[in-house]
């Protein structure tokens, strides 16, 4: 069975299942936290570029348990992302920015997000503290069975955003659909156990109290290892690609540059 938590390079703990909070509009956001919180949820993730921190602060005491690098992507201080606002990223400095942190000890691990191979690689061979996290898109549709490799081997916990996908993909693949249907559960709760079953943490995201009840019903079942391997055979295609940050006037001029080809 998959375990509640998984434990982290620095010895913290990160709940397996939480709440993604993109797009969640700040008049809904504090209720949906809540509602998440009583549904047994102890893992928010949350970024100043969702606009809605406040009302999350609003419905928990604030503690930084894990912070992480959104994007490997920098603007000038205080601006807002657009391309007359970029600048060349100096990973390394942010890091020891982010190492400096976790020696405070107001955040218990570091991490990054949205990083490669290869850029995760480069992070490790200059980290004094090694990134604990590498939280990115990860799905059915989109496994990243390399990043996951590579994660593996080197300490790094991948955790998932988006996982499931584009909902009604998911819900209308026959191969998720049959699995579900033979084992009594829904297409969502096949994509986020697959997903567990690979060790990585899932960040669901739904304002319907039913469905974040449904989203943390993981624990007591599994997918046969027969049936993980149907769902290997799902058709890939990336769906964010991060839009923002590719640009000719971007450090990253295509999606490849941006990806280091993992696209």
């Amino acid at each position: 069975m998959a375990a509640a938590h998984f434990t982290l390079n620095t010895g913290a703990r990160v709940p397996s299942v939480g709440l993604g909070t993109y797009k969640a509009a700040p008049g809904v956001v504090t209720d949906v936290v809540g509602a998440a919180v009583k549904a047994g949820y102890r893992h928010i993730d949350c970024a100043p570029l969702y606009k809605n921190e406040k009302e999350i602060g609003v419905a928990l005491k604030k503690v930084l348990d894990d912070g992480v690098i959104h994007w490997p992507f920098q603007v000038k201080k205080g601006t807002e992302i657009s391309p007359e606002n970029f600048v060349q990223p100096d990973i390394p400095k942010t890091w020891q920015a982010m190492e400096q942190l976790y020696d405070s000890g107001k955040a218990r691990a570091i991490g990054v997000s949205n990083f490669s191979s290869n850029k995760l690689g480069d992070l490790l061979g200059v980290a004094r503290v090694p990134p604990a996290v590498d939280q990115v898109e990860c799905h059915l549709g989109w496994q990243q069975a390399k990043l996951r490799a590579f994660c593996r081997s080197n300490g790094v916990h991948l955790s998932a955003y988006a996982p499931l996908g584009r909902m009604k993909d998911v819900a209308s693949n026959p191969v998720v659909s049959s699995i579900a249907e033979s084992l009594g559960k829904t297409p969502a709760q096949i994509a986020l156990r697959w997903g567990l079953q690979q060790g990585q943490s899932v960040l669901p995201k739904s304002a319907n109290e039913s469905r974040l009840k449904e989203n943390i019903d993981l624990f007591d079942w599994s997918i046969p290892e027969e049936l993980c391997a149907k769902l290997s055979e799902i058709k890939q295609a990336k769906q964010i690609k991060g839009d923002s940050f590719v640009h000719p006037q971007s450090v990253y001029k295509t999606y490849e540059e941006l990806f280091d080809g993992e696209i």
